[in-house]
């Protein structure tokens, strides 16, 4: 097993001049993009319950995606996908309970049913969270984006035990924290928006997040997401 703190080598992005894996052959494999947020969810559970050496990440290049990965791994030809048990499943969400249920480490969620039930809600509007940030993108999130991160910032009220969503480390802060982060510098340098002035219980869950090695093993380079974003939305290069 992978220590928490010890730095992995990623391996290359798979492209569409890339020959498939040995699919099916009993290796456990997760799918991802290195730049995909939807993606880092299901490698932070990964890290997190410690399968590093368990589940093997193979990374595909979106921009440049190989054939076979929609023709013999995933028809969806999104990620993440997570290769166990000779089946592929994919959603980012539900793949983070299915790593939860289906292997050791320590759990996703807490034991109390009051917790259990508040991640249910808060997984349920992540959705609704992200869309109104996207959408906003055409317009001005300064103006447009406040109620989504009140919520947040209220939530975060909810449980004092702790900096985190359900007070202590769980899948709903691998669920949010991919976008939060991307969120923040995007919004910042565009629309020189600071989406945790005034919200302190957020800034103080984003520091803490930056402390957590399994989310800290999944982070990519700031500058190159935000290139990649800067041209999906707002079309600059």
């Amino acid at each position: 097993m992978a220590t928490p703190c010890e730095k992995t080598v990623l391996p290359p992005a798979l492209d569409s001049t890339s020959e498939p894996p040995p699919i099916f052959d009993g290796t456990i494999r997760l799918y991802i993009s290195y730049t995909c947020p939807f993606a880092q969810r299901a490698w932070i559970a990964r890290n997190h319950k410690g399968l590093q050496d368990k589940i093997k990440l193979v990374a595909i290049n979106l921009q440049n995606r190989p054939a076979w990965y929609k023709e013999k791994v995933y028809p969806e030809n999104k990620v993440p996908s997570l290769e166990h048990n000779n089946k592929v499943i994919g959603e980012s969400l539900d793949l983070l309970k299915y790593i939860d249920s289906n292997f050791e480490g320590p759990s996703l969620l807490p034991d109390d049913p009051a917790k259990r039930q508040f991640a249910e809600e808060m997984l349920s509007d992540s959705d609704t969270v992200n869309k109104t940030v996207f959408t906003s993108f055409k317009g001005d999130p300064a103006k447009e984006t406040g109620g989504v991160f009140d919520y947040l910032e209220t939530a975060l009220h909810k449980f004092d035990d702790g900096p985190f969503f359900l007070g202590q480390f769980s899948m709903v802060d691998m669920a949010y924290v991919p976008f939060i982060e991307r969120f923040q510098l995007l919004i910042q340098d565009v629309w020189k928006y600071d989406i945790m002035a005034g919200r302190p219980k957020l800034e103080a869950w984003f520091e803490e997040m930056n402390k957590v090695d399994a989310y800290k093993q999944s982070k990519y380079d700031p500058k190159e997401n935000m290139k990649l974003w800067k041209k999906h939305f707002l079309g600059q290069e």
